[in-house]
């Protein structure tokens, strides 16, 4: 590896896109862009990307691709404290098809079931697609879970919420100890059985609790039938502050209600007992009831602002191109999904043939993909209240925990507790079964998120969570702070490396197959990649066929922006 400051000569640059009005290449090797409708602006403010679908393709060329060999890449991007979708990716030259190839941008998971399961974590991956199923490794079980009801990474750790079903058992937030594999009991914040939901706003994490009904997954009912229904801060340690529970708001027509729910031990509309959803939109957190209609906006305090309903029973929430969408799940001409237009108001994106509930949301390739019942197929949305029919997941039923990880979509299953590869078009490749739980009727895959360049996945009845690995994959697991920063991927050897305003903020094991061969004839993109388009600005944008030392990429962060 080359030593000493990085000169303008570098013969080592494959290329250098300024941004600064054009997108041309400035180095040696000529690779100019087209620019797929980014907002280009000269100076130093780099081009302007809209999350929706702009970008620049760099069209494919033999010396773009890495091989299996070191590279690095910088750039400069800046981004908005609170936004109505998610950050997006970088720059990414990946074949889907093969599983092969890098991506470099950064994580935002809505809608994972009733989690909103990573914010801003900034990751790195490449995958020459030559395992099959990957690396899974059992992390154990939090507590006495029967059900890892969430899973969200917040400063650093990953966080798992748990449906404990004992006499005298409470739901319980556990942390996942990284150095000795262990769950750490950060305290039960309600008497009820249930922590349903989580989300980080800012620099807090919050959780939902709930009363959990067993039977709707065929399981002896839970002895402790206390009401949740109330949103909880973490403290640390194990202290919970209330922020308030959602109040019953509106007229509630019982008739809407399907005979399960109306029948439901203990429920009544009197109360909201079950916070089913946590999502961050715009800035602001808002909250949804499980066995309520309604939408609820957090206004601080103990205080929650109404945002009506769109006349059903809602399962999650998904943030997607600016706007707040909720899962119906209730039932025929009342599952769907639907938009939130501000106020009290909502607007119906469309149905889903043959689909009674909608139970998920991911991004992925820049559109919206959900997870449903009763056939387990998962539908992409064509942004015109139409829903594309991607495939049905083996001969399973229901589709819940959805994430993209290393390039790829997964998906999470009942009743087998399966764990699917989303391979395009209509086909789904079986990857694992995760619970094997004998003599119950309904296994799940409920909850997932990225941490530590792995898919974490919760489950039930076990409540065990599980990790995959594929390819090499590195994540920093804090939020990425907003504005102007300078960010790097680098390669070196078997690890992978990412740096932060020319800090070394977090890098992989390294790999036991360190030579990866990611070529591939896919054109290079920058603002967008296999998770979602880029929302931000973007300059600068730098890729080595070296990896870069420490100090070198600092020396980048040098260069006036």
């Amino acid at each position: 590896m080359k030593e000493g400051p990085i000169s303008g000569g570098d013969q080592e640059l494959i290329g250098h896109w300024p941004l600064n009005g054009a997108v041309t290449d400035a180095s040696p090797g000529g690779h100019h862009g087209v620019n797929q409708g980014a907002e280009l602006a000269a100076g130093d403010q780099g081009a302007g990307f809209d999350g929706r679908e702009s970008y620049v393709e760099i069209p494919h060329d033999a010396t773009l691709n890495a091989g299996s060999g070191d590279f690095s890449i910088s750039l400069w991007a800046h981004t908005q404290a609170d936004l109505d979708d998610g950050v997006g990716d970088l720059v990414s030259k990946f074949d889907p098809k093969v599983r092969r190839g890098f991506n470099f941008g950064v994580r935002d998971a809505s809608g994972v079931t009733t989690t909103h399961a990573n914010s801003r974590q900034l990751y790195f991956g490449i995958d020459d697609g030559r395992e099959s199923e990957g690396r899974w490794s059992d992390r154990g079980r939090p507590g006495n879970s029967v059900k890892v009801s969430g899973l969200v990474v917040w400063k650093g750790d990953l966080y798992a919420g748990s449906y404990e079903a004992g006499a005298g058992e409470t739901g319980r937030v556990y942390r996942y100890r990284q150095d000795g594999g262990e769950w750490v009991d950060c305290g039960s914040p309600d008497p009820c059985n249930t922590v349903m939901s989580m989300a980080v706003l800012g620099d807090e994490l919050y959780v939902g609790v709930g009363h959990y009904r067993a039977q709707g997954s065929s399981l002896e009912e839970s002895p402790n039938h206390r009401p949740g229904g109330t949103v909880y801060r973490y403290e640390g340690g194990t202290e919970w502050v209330s922020c308030g529970r959602l109040p019953v708001d509106g007229i509630y027509d019982l008739s809407v209600y399907s005979d399960w729910v109306r029948n439901l031990q203990g429920w009544s509309c009197d109360v909201v007992d079950t916070v089913g959803n946590l999502t961050v939109c715009g800035g602001r957190l808002f909250a949804m009831p499980t066995y309520h209609r309604g939408v609820y906006r957090y206004e601080g305090g103990t205080s929650w602002t109404h945002c009506g309903d769109p006349g059903c029973r809602l399962i999650s929430l998904g943030v997607f191109d600016g706007k707040l969408f909720a899962a119906g799940n209730e039932g025929e001409k009342r599952g769907g999904v639907y938009r939130y237009e501000g106020g009290k108001e909502w607007s119906c994106a469309g149905f889903q043939e043959g689909v009674d509930q909608v139970y998920s949301f991911v991004a992925y390739e820049g559109d919206l993909y959900v997870g449903t019942w009763p056939e387990a197929k998962v539908f992409r949305y064509d942004g015109s209240d139409e829903w594309v029919d991607c495939g049905r997941l083996g001969d399973e039923l229901e589709v819940m925990a959805m994430a993209v990880y290393n390039g790829k979509l997964y998906a999470g299953t009942l009743p087998l507790a399966e764990v699917y590869r989303y391979d395009g078009e209509t086909t789904w490749t079986r990857v694992r079964q995760l619970d094997q739980t004998p003599a119950v009727k309904y296994r799940r895959v409920w909850s997932m998120a990225v941490f530590q360049g792995r898919l974490f996945c919760g489950t039930l009845p076990s409540g065990h969570v599980h990790s995959l690995e594929t390819g090499v994959c590195v994540t920093w697991d804090e939020s990425l702070p907003p504005g102007w920063r300078h960010l790097a991927a680098v390669r070196r050897g078997g690890r992978l490396e990412l740096f932060v305003d020319g800090k070394l903020v977090a890098q992989s094991p390294v790999s036991d197959s360190p030579d990866f061969d990611i070529s591939n004839d896919r054109s290079l993109r920058i603002g967008r990649g296999p998770h979602d388009c880029f929302n931000g600005r973007m300059r600068d944008v730098r890729i080595h066929a070296r990896a870069l030392s420490a100090s070198q990429v600092r020396e980048l962060t040098l260069r006036p922006r």
